[in-house]
């Protein structure tokens, strides 16, 4: 029943109140390229690969309190990437939320003028961490440490710059990880009892994350507000996306409501 271990997360799309301050916000702060714009839409991404996909919905507000989007996380490929990306936003005064030491990875946090969560950060090397990817943690981040990686900043995210991971709001742990892990097939890499989880393919230490910090018992983001509409798991093939889509039985939203796509990349 297990998913194909090359399977990752790709695409994330969300809604937003006003396309433009979103545009600038992610071309300025964040460092994505405007890849196509039109019609309310717009996709962004790092050198031509597609990372995040907006939708406006004029007037929307945040949908704090709703199961959906924790965070999306951009994974940059080095960490000098990390660094120099850090010495623009201190240079730029961008507003971090959160800097952290995961153990497996170091990132920074954010929010988007509509309160969507953000994550940027690079991982530790699979060497140190390949056999214990259950060890992820929350520690301060050492960011003086981290700066010395690199003394030049940089504004645009640099090429093979991923979707890492997405980590979701739900109302219940348990019949997440029953469901991302029995149904999908993804595997369980640790569960911090009824409070979060953490699921991967292939041994990394999360592709998905799931939480009910601000969302136990919630429901699903109402219409009107900056949500998550979906997300999208790659997998290898067609042949892998049929086994899927079988187990799944036609259903792309998890117990919580999170929608996402299955496609082949």
């Amino acid at each position: 029943m297990a998913i194909a271990p090359a399977t990752h997360v790709g695409a994330v799309h969300l809604t937003v109140s006003d396309l433009e301050r979103s545009l600038d916000y992610y071309r300025t702060s964040i460092g994505l390229q405007v890849l196509e714009s039109g019609g309310g839409e717009a996709s962004l991404g790092a050198d031509g690969a597609e990372l995040l996909h907006l939708v406006e919905e004029p007037g929307a507000r945040a949908a704090d309190g709703y199961t959906g989007l924790f965070h999306f996380a951009l994974l940059v490929p080095e960490r000098a990437d990390l660094a120099a990306w850090l010495r623009h936003a201190v240079r730029d005064r961008v507003s971090l939320t959160g800097a952290s030491d995961h153990y497996v990875s170091e990132a920074l946090y954010l929010r988007d003028p509509d309160h969507h969560g953000i994550e940027i950060y690079a991982d530790r090397p699979r060497s140190v961490w390949g056999d214990n990817p259950q060890q992820i943690g929350t520690w301060p981040l050492d960011v003086d440490d981290l700066l010395a990686a690199n003394e030049e900043p940089a504004v645009e995210l640099p090429a093979r710059t991923t979707m890492g991971h997405v980590h979701l709001r739900v109302a219940d742990v348990d019949t997440t990880v029953a469901f991302y892990r029995d149904v999908v097939g993804f595997d369980l890499i640790t569960q911090l009892g009824d409070q979060a989880a953490f699921l991967s393919a292939g041994g990394y230490h999360h592709h998905l994350g799931a939480n009910t910090w601000e969302s136990r018992g919630a429901p699903p983001a109402p219409d009107g507000t900056a949500s998550l509409r979906h997300f999208t798991v790659v997998v290898p093939d067609d042949t892998e996306r049929e086994r899927v889509l079988d187990r799944l039985g036609g259903v792309q939203s998890d117990p919580s409501g999170n929608r996402f796509d299955v496609v082949v990349a």
